[in-house]
């Protein structure tokens, strides 16, 4: 099924902050995790990753560094810092509340009657 790119848009940065807390990753690194946790729903291009990890960098959420990748091919590492943390605990807190709404109004929750 094909998901409604307007549900995916405000929550990709967490998504990212959340796969950088766990370690250190490349940007196609996180392209191809981010897939293949999501079962193909979140599929990013370069073209999306790229601007969006500029954008969290010069926010102070992630920082970057080189590393060298085998003969003469360095990477561009991204990593989360003390602000990008508490960035994602807090969009983590967005996410159970809004989700939890959702569900409660869907009648999936633990109010529902039906």
């Amino acid at each position: 099924m094909a998901i409604d790119k307007s549900l995916q848009t405000g929550s990709t940065a967490m998504l990212l902050l959340q796969l950088l807390e766990e370690e250190d990753m490349y940007g196609y690194q996180m392209i191809e995790t981010l897939t293949a946790r999501s079962n193909n729903v979140f599929s990013l291009k370069a073209g999306t990753l790229y601007p969006l990890l500029h954008q969290m960098e010069k926010s102070g959420l992630v920082t970057s560094y080189e590393k060298s990748a085998g003969l003469s091919r360095v990477r561009k590492y991204y990593s989360i810092t003390p602000k990008g943390t508490k960035q994602l605990q807090q969009k983590r807190q967005e996410w159970e509340t809004f989700s939890g709404a959702v569900n409660l109004v869907l009648g999936r929750g633990r109010y529902a009657t039906w």
